[in-house]
């Protein structure tokens, strides 16, 4: 699966329990053997077969379920359709609304409630992203010490009190990481990027918010936005674990009658194409950062594949991609320079990311685009798609590989309304592609005239590139001795 390159989260943890010793011994006992137990989950060598169960709650809920009775232990993953776009005019209402949820609730402060998971050998965690709002829980399944974890996680969903103590010290905890961002060319790279390639639409501003947005931000404005997308038809539920479809569907029915029933949120309307245009930040680095984007696709659609192994060529191969040899290898004008496509709910953005020498951006940045254009026209060689369909398949086992990876793919599969076969029909989809093919997508969605390019660096003179060092690619099987 592609990174989510640019995507922003915030995990904001409550602070440390003190027990006593015997507490303290029975919650070590726990944490032990959940940490033991995730480590028994190796890799597969080969692709885990996928029996996934579909259903609906009573109020509304999405579920998606795998039993895997081989370790005493199960994940929850509940997806929202609660993220940063949905802010409507208070940038970063979805960010700190997820951050505030275990920062207390109706009857448990901020310290109980981690205290709570930590004394269960529980995990909890959140975030909030452009598309989405993610909360997870793992715990063993034994019932003694699943029911107390799945209240505790569904107290924490359902009855968040948003204490005004604790939203203050999150403002405070996001101002400073503000103050930060300034200090970071990449950040600051990157923030720009999205509001040149966005505009208007709703994934133009950045997912944390602004110091002004975020310092607005009201406990009655939380609450707003926690009852209406944090409802039970707006949810998707992925689990995966030693349960039976009994025990799968109890934990559905409790986690969603929990809600409010709501109703689903629209989705996310789609992104105008934006006009070809250059955004210089000055800050004084010794390198500038660069960030040249286009739009690329949405989640589903059916160019992925394709797509998908024509930027593992390009750039999302590690060393043996394109932009790699002829940027680094040949020319050593970084130390990496990556690629890739981030489909979300509408288009999300083609990305190529490279910092240089000051000097050397211009003459960097032309070199990128006449790669980018020399690949879209003319496509990978055969070898070249021998080799990433061989890399590709032989590390698609991973993203299966344990629990934890399942549930977070039932998760996409069920918010993004992907085929159950999805994981299936990827690889094979991959293995069948023709150089044609390929070539004929990368054509469909990349104009290599419409970038929109960001640089974070210093003004000095620009110098012209240093010779190419020629040397031969080596194929996948040599890349591996």
């Amino acid at each position: 699966m592609l990174l989510a390159m640019l995507s922003m989260s915030v995990m904001l943890s409550g602070c440390q329990h003190t027990a006593s010793s015997e507490a303290q011994s029975s919650t070590m006992s726990r944490n032990s053997a959940i940490k033991s137990l995730a480590l028994l989950e190796q890799p597969a060598a080969q692709p885990r077969e996928l029996a996934i169960e579909q259903w609906t709650t009573r109020s509304g809920s999405q579920v998606l379920f795998m039993a895997a009775p081989e370790l005493p232990m199960f994940d929850l993953r509940l997806t929202f359709a609660a993220g940063s776009s949905k802010d409507g005019a208070q940038y970063g209402l979805a960010a700190m609304t997820s951050a505030m949820l275990d920062e207390g609730t109706q009857s448990k402060s901020v310290d109980q409630i981690a205290a709570g998971f930590e004394d269960l050998g529980a995990s909890f965690s959140k975030g909030a992203y452009r598309d989405m709002a993610v909360l997870s829980l793992r715990s063993l399944s034994q019932p003694s010490i699943r029911q107390p974890a799945l209240d505790l996680f569904t107290e924490v969903l359902s009855k968040p009190s948003f204490p005004q103590a604790e939203l203050q010290r999150l403002k405070n905890q996001m101002q400073a990481n503000f103050d930060y961002q300034k200090q970071n060319p990449g950040a600051l790279a990157s923030k720009a990027l999205y509001q040149k390639l966005y505009a208007d639409h709703p994934y133009g501003h950045p997912s944390e918010g602004t110091e002004q947005s975020v310092a607005a931000l009201t406990r009655q404005q939380l609450q707003q936005f926690h009852q209406q997308f944090y409802s039970a038809k707006n949810l998707q539920i992925a689990l995966v674990g030693d349960l039976t479809r009994a025990e799968a569907e109890t934990i559905a029915e409790q986690v969603s009658s929990a809600l409010p029933v709501g109703r689903a949120a629209e989705k996310t309307a789609s992104a105008i194409k934006p006009v070809a245009s250059k955004t210089e930040i000055t800050y004084p680095s010794s390198q500038t950062h660069i960030l040249m984007a286009q739009l690329g696709i949405e989640r589903g659609h059916p160019d992925y594949a394709a797509l998908y192994v024509g930027n593992q060529i390009l750039g999302g191969g590690g060393f043996g991609s394109r932009l790699m040899e002829e940027v680094r290898e040949k020319r050593g004008l970084t130390y990496g320079i990556y690629s890739g496509f981030t489909p979300m709910q509408a288009a999300g953005p083609f990305l190529i990311n490279v910092q240089t020498r000051a000097e050397l951006s211009e003459a960097t940045q032309t070199l990128v685009q006449k790669i980018v254009q020399t690949f879209v026209q003319e496509g990978p060689t055969e070898q070249e798609l021998a080799d990433a369909k061989q890399e590709i398949v032989g590390s698609f086992p991973l993203t299966a590989a344990n629990n934890a990876a399942v549930v977070g793919q039932l998760g996409a599969i069920g918010f993004y309304d992907l085929p159950l076969t999805w994981l299936q029909d990827f690889t094979q989809e991959v293995q069948a592609l023709t150089v044609e093919q390929v070539t004929e997508a990368m054509q469909r969605h990349l104009q290599p005239e419409q970038w929109v390019i960001v640089t974070a660096g210093p003004k000095v003179a620009q110098k012209p590139l240093p010779p190419a060092v020629e040397r031969a690619i080596p194929s996948s099987s040599e890349r591996q001795h």
